[in-house]
């Protein structure tokens, strides 16, 4: 139960903060075998605010993001992937049907989101870690478009604050007193703090 709960709380909170910059699908359904992204991102504006900071980075582009509760498995990765490759499969066909191009950019990028994820994980699936973006990212080959991030691994700056809010334990509770500490006036900051007393208010009932 305590899954499904955050799994409703992960695309609420990444739709309310993604949302005034593009299209957002959540719980997208892919044709075939029965299968749900949890939330594919298709920006419409030149470039999203930094205050979102590496948040922002990884959505410039079209992108599919699943957020685990628990740190996720392989199998959970392998299932990830089908998603991404099936997604992409699915975009290069209507661009064939329309006769359209479509260039590289257009097609997502696949960020699963781990709140820990051990040394043997990442080495199996090729992720290396992303200096660009700092600590707790890996990024796979780049034909392979995906990125595992892992929450608990995350530097403690305003730049992944609102990463670190889809973490758990102390992280998540650092991440949520840092919200707190930023003024009221913060652009979403209430709309974020009312998903998570939701969150917090369903796992006390349950």
């Amino acid at each position: 139960m305590t899954r499904f709960i955050y799994d409703q709380f992960s695309k609420d909170y990444l739709e309310t903060l993604l949302s005034p910059y593009g299209i957002v699908e959540v719980a997208k359904q892919i044709p075939g075998e029965i299968r749900e992204v949890d939330l594919y991102f298709i920006p419409h504006t030149p470039t999203i605010p930094e205050e979102l900071g590496i948040l922002a980075q990884l959505a410039n582009t079209p992108s599919l993001f699943e957020p685990y509760r628990n740190p996720v498995t392989p199998k959970e990765i392998e299932d990830c992937l089908l998603k991404l490759l099936e997604i992409r499969g699915q975009l290069v066909r209507e661009s064939k049907r329309n006769k359209t191009n479509i260039v590289d950019l257009q097609l997502p990028r696949l960020w699963i989101i781990t709140p820990t994820a051990s040394r043997q994980i990442i080495a199996q699936f090729g992720t290396r870690l992303a200096t660009s973006w700092g600590e707790g990212i890996y990024c796979s080959p780049e034909l392979f478009k995906t990125g595992i991030i892992v929450v608990h691994q995350l530097p403690v700056t305003k730049e992944t604050l609102w990463l670190r809010l889809l973490g758990r334990g102390k992280v998540q509770q650092q991440a949520i007193d840092e919200l707190l500490a930023l003024a009221d006036d913060y652009p979403i900051k209430s709309a974020i703090l009312e998903i998570l007393y939701t969150l917090q208010k369903n796992l006390e009932i349950n």
